[in-house]
């Protein structure tokens, strides 16, 4: 009888954390996701595309903002204007909308999707707009001239799309090796500087590419020709759909469907920089509201998620010295799930899992701190844990001596001495979760290495544009770096 009301002592004593966690959360959750409703016309979210030019091209303020976006944005534009209906745009990576679209977080995807058989079986396709088919593409001095020169090579690949699935059913025949890449650009990248010998994607892409500089040559004709449609989830948003083909028809009937397609396919729309823009300095210039933009990004993203992960950190670090075996093992084994657990695999299982689980979407933002609060927190609950270990014992028996109880010994007496012990810790986990959003870039949140992709994807810059990158990380880490020295200089005088 004692036992157990001591055990239930003990879980009051953590319990008062659980509102400011509530509270926190929930202010993260509806700052950051506040949208308008218009009664008079519906709103879709869309999922597409940061790098699948000449579909989907981001204007230099990395934004899409209707002029010269590419031919599924001019598409999606018109027939929004035509059939009375609003979209907002939610930009990731292929593979991501796949699964976004799947876990019904966004209405439909306009990202150049190819119709094939297997993905007729989780989605619903408009008509198509487009017949796209798949060349082979290698280094401007590259010798290969043929699928049979690629035996025994690796050629680059893009996950999920229908290039990829062209060429794995060639892989046996010629006999070459793959690698998979995320995006078109760094793919394209990896053939010019050697990594792999060719890549196979839509011919329309890689001609545009190579119109605006990509240093690649086609050396096949297209093959396996399929359609690009609109696609939603199989047996959803129906009147989506629906308002998609009316509309798309009255651009086909007009005309102005095949201007759009021209507009980019014969060279109407091909990106003139000049030399100075591609420098260092003329890169920054072009560029620098989308860098101070995803900078910011990853500082909210880092800051939110270090608070957030502090309070579930300090959670768990107290569970962890109770008393007794059932909250030391729950911080365990929380700690234990969620450190060994990759983030990436821990992004996606809440951005793209969840949702089926729950029933309602996530907001990208929030599914970001979600995962930082989770992985980070789990990292924090184990030095705080050490901290409050590392205490002597005696000052716990002091003060309870003194007639204090468990809590208020533990904040008045040994907290502030394990502090001393955790702040080098503090401030470099919060390093490291700064460094740590970059992987949430995988599911589409803006941050600064997914704007590093975005600005790539249009000038081909790859070695400049993460050299710069680079320095704007290094020097917030610097600054953070500067911070712990002081923090722990004043906690030592």
């Amino acid at each position: 009888m004692e036992e157990g009301m001591a055990m239930k002592r003990r879980i009051r004593r953590i319990y008062w954390l659980w509102p400011l966690v509530t509270v926190v959360c929930g202010l993260v959750f509806f700052y950051f996701n506040q949208s308008t409703v218009h009664a008079d016309e519906p709103t879709y979210t869309i999922g597409t595309g940061t790098t699948f030019e000449p579909y989907e091209i981001e204007s230099k303020n990395g934004s899409y903002d209707g002029k010269n976006n590419g031919i599924d944005m001019d598409i999606l534009k018109a027939i929004a204007k035509k059939e009375h209906f609003k979209y907002k745009l939610k930009v990731m990576g292929f593979n991501a909308q796949l699964q976004a679209v799947q876990a019904g977080q966004v209405d439909g995807m306009m990202a150049g999707v190819s119709v094939t058989t297997a993905r007729k079986a989780t989605f619903d396709f408009s008509t198509p707009y487009y017949n796209a088919g798949e060349v082979m593409a290698v280094d401007k001095k590259s010798k290969i001239n043929s699928l049979e020169d690629l035996k025994g090579k690796t050629v680059a690949l893009k996950a999920g799309t229908t290039g990829a699935t062209y060429a794995e059913s060639l892989q046996k025949k010629y006999g070459f090796k793959i690698k998979y890449f995320n995006d078109s650009n760094t793919m394209w990248n990896d053939v010019h500087n050697g990594g792999t010998v060719a890549t196979f994607d839509d011919g329309p892409v890689l001609k545009y590419g190579i119109l605006n500089g990509v240093p690649l040559k086609i050396v096949t004709k297209p093959a396996k020709t399929v359609p690009v449609a609109f696609a939603v989830k199989k047996g959803e948003n129906q009147e989506l759909l629906h308002k998609f083909n009316v509309g798309l028809a009255s651009l086909k009937k007009s005309g102005q469907l095949q201007k759009i397609i021209d507009k980019y396919l014969k060279g109407n729309a091909v990106k003139t920089d000049t030399a100075s823009q591609r420098t260092v300095m003329g890169l920054i210039k072009n560029n620098h509201s989308s860098l101070l933009s995803g900078l910011w990004m990853t500082i909210e993203l880092a800051v939110l998620g270090i608070v957030c992960a502090t309070i579930l950190g300090v959670i768990l670090g107290v569970m962890g010295i109770s008393d007794g075996k059932a909250l030391p093992w729950t911080a365990s084994t929380i700690t234990y799930i969620f450190r060994g657990l990759p983030m990436m695999v821990l992004a996606f299982f809440i951005y793209i899992g969840m949702p089926d689980v729950i029933g309602h979407k996530i907001p990208l933002f929030t599914a970001g701190i979600i995962t930082l609060t989770l992985n980070e927190g789990a990292y924090i609950g184990a030095f705080v844990k050490g901290g409050f270990k590392a205490v002597d014992r005696g000052q716990w028996e002091a003060a309870r001596s003194l007639g204090l109880p468990y809590n208020r010994a533990l904040w008045k007496v040994v907290a502030p001495q394990g502090i001393k012990f955790m702040i080098p810790s503090f401030i470099n986990q919060f390093i490291i979760t700064l460094k740590d959003t970059s992987i949430l870039s995988a599911i589409g949140v803006m941050e600064l290495t997914e704007t590093g992709t975005v600005i790539i994807s249009k000038n081909m810059e790859g070695f400049k544009v993460w050299a710069i990158i680079a320095v704007m990380y290094l020097v917030v880490i610097t600054l953070l770096t500067w911070l712990s020295n002081y923090v722990q200089k004043r906690m030592r005088a």
